[in-house]
This record gives C-alpha cells, structure tokens and sequence, in this order.
C-alpha cells in the first residue's frame, strides 16, 4: 500500500478519449469542500473537510484515514450525495463518458446510484420479516434474475461470509451485529456496481469473519470494481488497501 498520489484529468468535458500511456480513474475528487450552515444557530457555518484530492481507479481499493472528525464519512456521503459539497468537482468515468456528481441533478444522481454507484454503511436498514436470504438475493432480482436463481447466488455468497444456512430464513433484524453486519455487504457486493464505497466494513467483525470480507473485497478487486473504504482497524486495512489517502484537518 502507498500514500496516494493520481493524476487528476484536466478536461471538464462530458467526454474523454484516454491515451495508451494515461490510466482513467473511476473517480476523480477535486479541490471538494464541504461548509455545514447551522440554520437553528443563526447560521454558524462549521467545517466538515477541504481541500480533498484523490482517485481511485479500477481494480483498487482506496482507503480514507484521518483522525475522528477529520471528514471521512463525510467525504463518502457527498461522493453519494446524501450531502451536497460546497466546493470542488466528483467526477465519474465510464468509458468516455463523466459526469460530475457534485453538480447533477437529483435525478441523475439516483441513476448513478442504481447504475454504477454502491454504499455499504454500518447498519442494517431492512423491511421487518424479509428473510436473510431474500434481502441478499433483492438486488439480483431487481437487475432481472429469476427469483431461484438469485436465492442460490445469495445462499453462496452467505456461506462465504460465514452465516450459518440455519438463520438464511429468518429475518436479520433478529442477528448479531456482526451477522447484520456481514449480511449487509453481501447485499452491497452481490451485484457489483462499478464504483463501492464501504463505511468501516470490518468493524463489528471477529478475525475470522473480517478475513472472510477482506478476501471477499480482494475478490472484487480482481474483477475491475473501484472501491473507496473506511476502517476502523489499520491492520485490516492494509490488508486489502492498495493506496491511502488521509484526511488531515485544517482549522
């Protein structure tokens, strides 16, 4: 793993032709800032993060350091746009086509969403009474494979992670919070979009289980996914992470 350095394309245009010598990233994160405005404090602004800079490209898990209160999540959800930045540029890359998530419509946004764009938080946000294995087997089914089909996609990939075939008909609200935990990736991995950002995604695991994610995101890795990461734990993370970025705060 080394500290990150990328090369940020230059071009606002909507299309772009690489070179053969210039890799594309998948995200490009320019000059971003984010200023909270309290509105039921007459307007105090408060700092989340400025001046971030990074890339992440195909095939590389990019994580985010920094101390508590340093902006990492908070960089995450403006990538996701569950936050707007104040300042600066998230563009994506798919083939020649970018856009700039900082800026597109809400509209847009929920087509990056659906289409290239996935978020694994901490907790799990279920329906009461759906079944672990349908809620891993959900997004297949939604992208249009047979209900047997995705059930069977789910049953593996759950044996993967270490859940026991005896809890796949119960619901997860019931699991520990390690279970949630792995059951809410498996969800978020099982049909990989192109781009994934992963909110401490071993944090709630023993050894055991955070092996079994790790080989799960190296696995990902393999097959061309772009990831952008938070881990609680740096021994994990350098496990799996090919570059860092941290997230130094400035007053």
């Amino acid at each position: 793993m080394s500290i990150h350095n990328c090369w940020f394309p230059q071009s606002s245009d909507k299309h772009m032709t690489p070179t053969d010598t210039t890799r594309m990233p998948r995200l490009a994160v320019n000059n971003l800032a984010k200023t909270f405005i309290l509105h039921n404090r007459d307007g105090r602004k408060i700092c989340g993060y400025r001046e971030v800079n990074f890339c992440v490209y195909p095939g590389q898990l990019l994580a985010l350091t920094g101390p508590s209160g340093s902006g990492k999540s908070s960089v995450m959800k403006s990538i996701y746009r569950t936050y707007t930045p104040s300042r600066g540029s998230i563009r994506l890359y798919n083939g020649k086509d970018v856009v700039n998530l900082a800026d597109c419509s809400a509209s847009e946004m929920l087509q990056h969403r659906r289409k290239s764009i996935s978020f694994v938080t901490q907790f799990l946000k279920i329906l009461p009474r759906v079944t672990a294995l349908d809620v891993v087997a959900q997004p297949l089914m939604e992208a249009g494979v047979k209900q047997e089909a995705a059930r069977e996609q789910a049953a593996n990939l759950l044996k993967l992670l270490g859940i026991r075939e005896e809890l796949f008909f119960v619901s997860p609200l019931t699991f520990s919070g390690g279970e949630q935990q792995r059951v809410n990736i498996a969800r978020g991995v099982i049909a990989p979009k192109k781009l994934l950002l992963l909110d401490e995604p071993t944090a709630s695991l023993d050894e055991e289980s955070a092996e079994r994610v790790l080989g799960l995101l190296d696995k990902l890795k393999e097959q061309g996914i772009a990831m952008i990461a938070i881990f609680h734990d740096r021994e994990r993370m350098v496990k799996v992470a090919d570059e860092e970025y941290s997230l130094i705060w400035r007053n």
